[in-house]
């Protein structure tokens, strides 16, 4: 049966399992909802196509499924880069469907037409542009195969109107399940095995990749099993349990001293999942000095590309991890406790002598302490997003993660307005689970739009705005290195947010005094609808710890207590 090329694509995402669609409609695209229309698969209409991608970028990291976006040519498909490359630095699998003007008109400056493979060809995993309604279906299915096979990440495809409303054949395609081309031979296994007898001060270093190849239980069965502490970047938090006793925190730029003395004092590094980056690794040449380092990891073009590895190892993080613990469990490999007691006194005396701290005050709020006790109030049992900035890293700080998938940030490009747009994917995905998005009062107004979004599908969202009048971070930047000079960070020119929540249909509930912050947060998690909290915080409170840029990650700016180690 002949079928039109809208309805090939909507055959398509339903034989690809998809249930839901984050997008905005125009005229490249109207045969396709005009189709949807028909059809029982969700549509999650965004006031903002960036919107749209984050939103799917949600969905698709506590899902694991791929998400998927539907928007016009032109301006709707330009408006979507932004996400898409926040996508592709953290990996993250999507499908994103554009229009685009008719075949015959492609590279004429039609209407509404921008050559959007051209553009997002650096940050996506593959790109198409369907001319022929005879590849339509195919290309479909091997975008998604793409997307979701190996290193995750986004693939477009770019969809002519006129190959929407021609007719032809379509017969689904399946592709072979992904297999790493390389995995790990057993002598690397045996080594690795070896080198964890031997070594007296190692740590686990892991980071998102743990978390995308849904391979936190073998983490936690090596970590427990030889008394390893463990540290995460900020894409692996909630891979190892945050309340555990071999939790070191985050590390790097802002993350824990603790965390950071032990990659610098130990004597192997296992890093899983992870590409060092260089808010990671602070001054390449001084990370981890003493350390053998071994490298896991599915993408071969991270390996040795940042840090060099004496064992690296190219695969599936699941299935080494679990090919370590097979055998350590084969040969009945324990540690005793005294091999690991001297480095793991070492590793408390570092936590008891600078712990993550803040000074408290009578006076002024301090975002330290409304992150903490949201943490409190929830129990650690709702899901974070974050927007970007300060308000990112105290929530990564302070909130401790016990599951994964329960905190979604935007790391690799750092994308203010990620946060709430992706605590809709969240939500959507699932209806019942707290959804706490943490924001700063610049980061938030970037796509606040999506608060219509929130309210037409009914979801019952947290916000909380961590409202110090500034763009914090680079205003941080401008205190510690240029000398006080806040060149246009200043935000105190600013809506009023909780009229603005209460214009969007949101319940709007503001704190100015340190007694107030619980009153708000038990009010606010406890509304049934959506609900945004203007927490009026200390202006000038700056993240620490710190490492300046360039530096070795021993040495520590710790505000207060400043000094250097």
């Amino acid at each position: 049966m002949k079928l039109k090329g809208a309805q090939i694509l909507i055959q398509a995402l339903k034989q690809e399992g998809v249930k839901v669609i984050f997008g905005y409609p125009g005229g490249a695209v109207i045969d396709i909802y005009d189709e949807l229309y028909r059809e029982n698969i969700k549509h999650v209409l965004v006031r903002h196509e960036q919107g749209a991608v984050h939103a799917a970028d949600g969905y698709a990291r506590v899902t694991g499924q791929v998400g998927c976006v539907l928007v016009t040519s032109g301006p709707g498909a330009a408006n979507t880069v932004t996400g898409i490359a926040t996508a592709y630095m953290d990996s993250i699998p999507l499908v994103v469907l554009t229009g685009q003007v008719p075949t015959a008109l492609i590279g004429t400056d039609a209407f509404q037409e921008v050559d959007i493979v051209g553009i997002t060809r650096p940050c996506t995993k593959h790109n198409f542009l369907v001319k022929r309604i005879e590849d339509l279906g195919k290309t479909i299915h091997e975008a998604f195969h793409i997307a979701r096979s190996g290193r995750p990440g986004p693939v477009l495809v770019d969809l002519p109107k006129d190959v929407m409303q021609a007719t032809g054949d379509y017969e689904p395609v399946s592709f072979p399940d992904h297999a790493p081309k390389s995995s790990p031979v057993p002598s690397q296994i045996f080594y690795i095995k070896d080198l964890i007898a031997q070594s007296r001060r190692p740590v686990l270093l892991t980071g998102g990749g743990v978390i995308l190849g849904r391979a936190s239980e073998e983490l936690r069965r090596l970590a427990r099993r030889t008394m390893i502490p463990v540290t995460s970047t900020l894409m692996g938090i909630g891979a190892f349990p945050g309340s555990d006793s071999l939790w070191l925190g985050m590390p790097g730029m802002h993350g824990t001293y603790y965390a950071n003395m032990a990659i610098s004092h130990c004597d192997l590094l296992i890093a899983v999942g992870c590409r060092f980056d260089d808010r990671v690794t602070g001054k390449v040449d001084h990370f981890a000095p003493e350390a053998k380092i071994v490298h896991i990891d599915i993408d071969p073009s991270s390996i040795n590309k940042n840090v060099i590895a004496d064992v690296p190892i190219v695969g599936d993080c699941k299935a080494i991890l679990k090919a370590i613990n097979d055998l350590l469990e084969k040969d009945n490999f324990t540690v005793k406790e005294e091999e690991r007691t001297e480095w793991l006194r070492q590793i408390d005396t570092w936590k008891t002598e600078n712990p993550l701290s803040y000074c408290q005050s009578d006076e002024v709020i301090k975002p330290q302490f409304v992150i903490q006790k949201l943490y409190e109030l929830t129990r650690g049992k709702a899901i974070i997003t974050t927007e970007v900035g300060q308000n990112q890293m105290w929530a990564a700080q302070f909130y401790l993660f016990d599951e994964p998938n329960t905190f979604v940030t935007s790391g690799g490009l750092g994308t203010m307005g990620y946060g709430f747009p992706a605590a809709i994917g969240v939500q959507i995905a699932f209806p019942d689970r707290l959804v706490v998005d943490i924001a700063g009062d610049g980061s938030i107004q970037m796509n606040i739009q999506e608060m219509a979004t929130a309210i037409q599908e009914m979801l019952p969202i947290k916000i909380v705005i961590l409202n110090n009048g500034y763009l914090g971070m680079v205003r941080q930047w401008q205190q510690l290195f240029y000398e006080k000079r806040y060149s246009q960070t200043d935000m105190t020119y600013q809506p009023d947010f909780v009229k603005l929540a209460e214009a969007y249909g949101f319940m709007g509930l503001r704190a100015t005094k340190p007694e107030e912050v619980e009153p708000v947060l038990k009010k606010g998690l406890s509304h049934p609808g959506p609900v945004l909290m203007d927490f009026r915080v200390a202006r000038e409170e700056c993240v620490y710890p710190m490492v300046r840029p360039g530096a070795p990650i021993h040495e520590m700016t710790l505000g207060s207590r400043e000094m250097t180690n």
